[in-house]
């Protein structure tokens, strides 16, 4: 790679198509060329996390696995990835964001290959747990190549509602891809699908993405930051994962928990002793950085923690089969996208607070309605809540990451990449946890008043909505004075 891709990016260079395919596109195609690249490993990301829910029976089935065993089909991946975020991008930010993707693609494609045509549930989780790391690779650097591709505000605020939008779409076919491969063909090819579009995005990324990094001050990595945080995140998530199955007071969940507290703390001491930290910080002290990540978290525990029951409320007192609970999510996942691209003519009308703020609200109208569901329901009653709350979420997430993204500087845009995601999916698990607890209370209490099994489970849902709703209530409050212009 030649000495004048390594520099750190001007706008002169962004605008330039990288390797001998780009040099035959006008530089606009080029950006746009780049935004499919970072579009497609997004949706694939995305897919990867919830493509196989649908799906575990099958495997189960066939590779003959314990119930343990089967938790870390799903966990591996989340582990990898959630620990090692920051870490990846921190590196994005040092060795160059296009080296990273790249790498990051690879070693997804690869591992996707592997864990599609796993013979056992050992090779399996191995292959799971190797897409994490690609996929924490991957997932900074995705928004930090769209902040150093797209220059002009608005093709920004564009190319991010699209980048939002690809996401959406993964969310809203994941579960049907994974029912229709599931029941239809061998569920292997819900890992080798990743195979050909990984492919096609790492030939596009070859071509056209441009190398961008934080300037040579800048490039110096924090090793113990590197280790204290990912061992803080490691510990989080492991806790979140296992403390429903193992118990929240085993020594051993316990020991994770205070291993996460302990090892976070000397990652801030760290970072705020280092001349060159991982983490500035200083972010910290912006308010629209600090409000739009703790938005963004409310906004994850709510949607990924609904998203998780609310798939068990279809299936187990709804009676729906696996196929028809995923195309139940298509019209809000469809929502999601939709909005995702208008929001940011919204944005320019009504200001980043105010949009945020109001898809908060829609979020806790859709999630209003659902309290509102009993035991017979059909999918035109569905429909509302499910649409109110996908237009409100997509409505607010481009609004929201513009408005952290833009108070970054332009060297720690891998990091604040990273501790958005970070923070989506830590939250995202916190909230099936807090949610699933409140659940299961609500439940036990019905039960032992007498109630049958159906009936109680449906009590302990509409609590854990309560509980969702009086959140994002908050979250309605907190983007609007946080995200509001100085």
């Amino acid at each position: 790679m030649s000495a004048r891709t390594e520099t750190s990016t001007k706008p002169a260079d962004l605008a330039k198509p990288a390797g001998r395919l780009g040099s035959l596109g006008s530089q606009g195609s080029a950006r746009w060329w780049t935004l499919a690249a970072v579009s497609l490993a997004a949706f694939m990301t995305y897919l990867d996390n919830n493509i196989i829910n649908v799906a575990i029976p099958t495997i189960q089935r066939d590779l003959h696995l314990s119930i343990a065993g089967l938790e870390w089909v799903v966990s591996s991946y989340l582990l990898t990835l959630a620990g090692l975020l920051l870490v990846g991008g921190r590196l994005a930010d040092v060795y160059g964001r296009r080296r990273l993707f790249l790498v990051g693609m690879a070693i997804f494609t690869l591992s996707s290959l592997a864990a599609g045509l796993a013979g056992s549930g050992e090779v399996l989780i191995a292959s799971r747990a190797v897409q994490g790391v690609g996929a924490a690779l991957l997932m900074p650097t995705t928004l930090a190549i769209i902040m150093a591709t797209f220059t002009n505000v608005r093709e920004r605020s564009m190319a991010i509602g699209i980048w939002a939008a690809a996401g959406a779409l993964a969310l809203a076919l994941g579960p049907v891809a994974g029912g229709l491969i599931s029941q239809h063909v061998r569920w292997g090819w819900i890992f080798l699908i990743n195979v050909p579009v990984g492919l096609i995005t790492f030939v596009i990324a070859l071509a056209y993405v441009r190398e961008s990094r934080a300037e040579a001050a800048a490039r110096r990595l924090d090793i113990p930051g590197l280790v204290t945080s990912a061992l803080a995140l490691f510990a989080l998530t492991y806790a979140l994962i296992e403390g429903g199955v193992k118990g929240w007071t085993t020594p051993l969940i316990i020991g994770a928990f205070a291993l996460a507290a302990v090892a976070a703390g000397v990652f801030g001491a760290v970072e705020a002793r280092s001349q060159n930290p991982m983490v500035d910080l200083a972010m910290f002290r912006r308010r629209e950085f600090s409000g739009g990540t703790g938005t963004m978290m409310i906004w994850a525990f709510g949607i990924l923690g609904i998203y998780f029951f609310t798939s068990l409320y279809l299936q187990e007192i709804l009676g729906f089969s696996p196929t028809k609970a995923g195309l139940a999510f298509v019209p809000m996942a469809l929502c999601v996208a939709v909005f995702a691209v208008l929001s940011p003519r919204i944005e320019a009308r009504a200001g980043a607070h105010r949009t945020v703020a109001f898809g908060m609200l829609l979020m806790v109208i859709g999630l209003i309605l659902f309290a509102r569901l009993g035991l017979r329901v059909g999918y035109d009653s569905l429909l509302p809540g499910f649409m109110l709350f996908g237009a409100g979420a997509g409505l607010m997430n481009v609004p929201l990451t513009n408005a952290v993204m833009h108070t970054t500087p332009a060297a720690r845009a891998g990091v604040a990449s990273a501790l958005l995601n970070a923070s989506r999916e830590v939250a995202g698990l916190l909230g099936i946890t807090v949610i699933g607890a409140v659940l299961r209370t609500r439940e036990s209490a019905a039960l032992r008043a007498g109630a049958g099994p159906v009936p109680a489970f449906v009590a302990g849902y509409h609590a854990g909505l309560v509980v969702t709703i009086a959140l994002l209530a908050v979250g309605v409050v907190i983007s609007y004075l946080t995200l509001r212009p100085r």
